[in-house]
């Protein structure tokens, strides 16, 4: 076992087990969050609408992508998953600066490009991709993920940027 295996797998678990947490905190209210109800009421004030169903997808992506990457199963996935959500956050979080100590966009950025690392670099020997023989850490799987979450990431930051515009002008 390579000494690289086993700091992509510290890497996987801290990532992947501070994604878990913060999808735990949106969708159940875990770790003091708001649960689904609260995020929701969150996520429609910052101009995501529905409210509710872009909470259901940031605490689903974070989450689910958190728990690929921990587990390391397909990792392109996980990675991609997490980062959409992460790139959604970092627009939100981005009028405040890059420092999370001010409220910027430190955060969720690095936690996005964690998530693109990995998707692209992979899992590393010690993960349950190595043991299925890479059947969902292929190529075109990391290209495929990452395009498709990069399109939903980018829907959503401009729809998001929309409402917040209309909502700018009328009051």
């Amino acid at each position: 076992m390579a000494t690289n295996d086993l700091g992509l797998l510290a890497l996987r678990l801290g990532i992947g087990g501070t994604l878990i947490a913060h999808g735990a905190q949106k969708l159940f209210g875990a770790f003091g969050g708001g649960g689904l109800e609260g995020t929701a009421g969150a996520m429609h004030a910052m101009g995501f609408r529905p409210g509710k169903r872009n909470a259901v997808l940031a605490g689903a992506s974070e989450a689910g992508g958190g728990a690929l990457l921990a587990l390391g199963l397909a990792t392109p996935v996980g990675g991609a998953s997490a980062a959409a959500a992460m790139a959604a956050a970092s627009f939100v979080h981005k009028p405040n600066g890059f420092f999370a100590t001010s409220g910027g966009f430190e955060y969720p950025a690095v936690l996005g490009l964690a998530s693109v690392a990995l998707a692209v670099g992979g899992p590393g020997r010690l993960s349950l991709d190595a043991a299925t023989g890479h059947v969902f850490n292929k190529r075109w799987t990391t290209v495929l993920a990452l395009t498709a979450a990069g399109i939903g990431a980018y829907t959503t930051i401009k729809a998001r940027e929309q409402t917040v515009a209309a909502e700018s002008a009328e009051g």
